[in-house]
């Protein structure tokens, strides 16, 4: 996979001074430090960090995070926030690919702004996307100064309103971003519901012979794996194993409707699981993604917002909330899934589900300098003890407390501002996106009282 290492001038030295570190370290250690950083990554960790040729920021009053890894959305879905409330997943499904077969690339990159500014905002640094006309999206990225993962989607040549072969586009658009700083392109295949074998096969040597990975949906509900039972015989995990589709590194989204079996498959596979909690809820799902059966079994697990038209957040602090909240719930146990786990999933986890442990997730020396500056003095921060910093930001923590945001050693949010754009251009273009885009979506089901 690529380490994104490409960037096209060096970035500036900082220290950011005596601030309440949360590490995310091996030993998840908690510090009152000096962090530095040169060429956008940490080079000090502790007391008495050098300033020499630094920018110096008084960090007293904050508590330095790493960035949130969201790892499953449709960042550009922004203008359809709402679009298809309350409804289940096909009545979703309708209105969703009725009105996605009317937009453009320009509208996709309205939404993706709109977006991304959202995830910056939220203290997100890294987003792992499942969409089309990516190449829009990609521009975001880079105009805004976020990570993107992003995979282009791959279906059935005669199930999509791509024009040409969704793995064509999927490989041409591969070859364009390979080796951008910020962007990481990758395959994506929508489900099984819309591919075939030969589209999942395809799909698997195009991201191998990439050095890339693939992101796709799976087992997200109960008709999608009784369909695909009935059609094959197999559910969909165990039918992707016995074709030879599953590898290291790859990443399904939702997988909530699992075997022992299955979860044992993608354990032993190598496969990443990207979580949705809220997104599932909020679809009547049903059931509760088994993310403590995934994760004793060695498969990675980190949590994704899903799109706002599913979700209506792009929030990683209430994702923490919303999945800690469905576990313990769920299982009549309050110890299921600690602040201390969801912290890891959105930081540490999700830097290993996109391939990239090794250099983002956490606040060590070498790693790229991906953070937010959290304010202590935030009502929702209250006490600001080191000992409840955890707890506070995967319970309490309000997007309002995140005063800066740096992806590699870069400021992209200062003081509740975007950096690298104007937000009420950005909101402006979105608002027009969604006036053609609502315009053509299907009218609601009666409610019956």
């Amino acid at each position: 996979m690529s380490d994104g290492s490409t960037r096209t001038a060096p970035p500036a030295a900082r220290v950011i001074a005596d601030a309440l570190v949360v590490t995310q370290d091996p030993a998840r250690r908690i510090l009152r430090a000096d962090v530095r950083i040169d060429g956008g990554r940490f080079s000090h960790v502790g007391p008495h960090a050098p300033r020499e040729g630094a920018e110096v920021v008084d960090g007293h009053g904050f508590a330095l995070v790493p960035g949130f890894v969201n790892a499953h959305t449709h960042v550009a879905m922004a203008p359809l926030r709402g679009v298809a409330d309350d409804r289940d997943l096909a009545g979703f499904l309708e209105t969703l690919f009725a009105v996605d077969a009317r937009r453009t690339e320009a509208d996709v990159g309205a939404g993706a702004r709109a977006g991304i500014a959202e995830m910056l905002l939220g203290g997100t640094t890294s987003f792992l996307d499942l969409y089309y006309f990516e190449d829009a999206i990609a521009r975001a990225v880079e105009e805004l100064g976020i990570r993107g993962f992003l995979g282009w989607a791959v279906l059935d040549a005669d199930k999509t309103t791509q024009h040409g072969r969704p793995l064509d586009n999927a490989a041409g658009f591969l070859a364009r971003w390979a080796g951008h700083a910020l962007v990481t392109p990758l395959v994506a295949p929508q489900g099984v519901y819309v591919c075939d074998r030969e589209t999942w096969l395809g799909a698997r040597e195009l991201a191998a012979r990439h050095r890339t990975f693939c992101h796709f949906h799976v087992s997200e509900t109960r008709r999608e794996v009784h369909e695909h039972q009935a059609k094959t015989g197999r559910r969909p995990v165990d039918w992707l194993a016995e074709i030879g589709f599953l590898a290291p590194g790859m990443v399904a989204a939702h997988a909530v409707w699992l075997t022992g079996q299955e979860i044992d498959r993608l354990g032993r596979g190598g496969v990443g699981v990207a979580h949705c909690a809220s997104s599932n809820m909020i679809l009547a799902s049903g059931g509760v993604a088994p993310i403590v059966e995934l994760r004793a079994a060695g498969a990675r697990v980190g949590l994704g917002t899903d799109s706002v038209a599913s979700n209506n957040s792009l929030s990683m602090l209430r994702e923490m909330h919303v999945a800690g909240l469905a576990q313990k719930n769920h299982r009549w146990d309050a110890t299921s899934v600690t602040a201390q786990t969801l912290l890891d999933l959105a930081t540490v986890e999700g830097a290993a589900l996109v391939g990239r442990a090794a250099d983002l997730g956490s606040i060590e020396v070498g790693k790229r300098a991906d953070f937010s500056l959290v304010r202590l003095d935030h009502p929702s921060m209250l006490p600001a003890r080191p000992e409840a910093i955890v707890s506070h930001l995967a319970y309490s923590a309000s997007e309002e407390a995140i005063d800066s945001v740096y992806v590699e050693g870069e400021p992209v949010v200062r003081h509740r501002a975007l950096v690298r754009g104007d937000w009420q251009r950005i909101r402006e273009d979105g608002e027009r996106a969604a006036e053609i885009l609502w315009a053509g979506r299907p009218s609601p089901p009666e409610t019956r009282r």
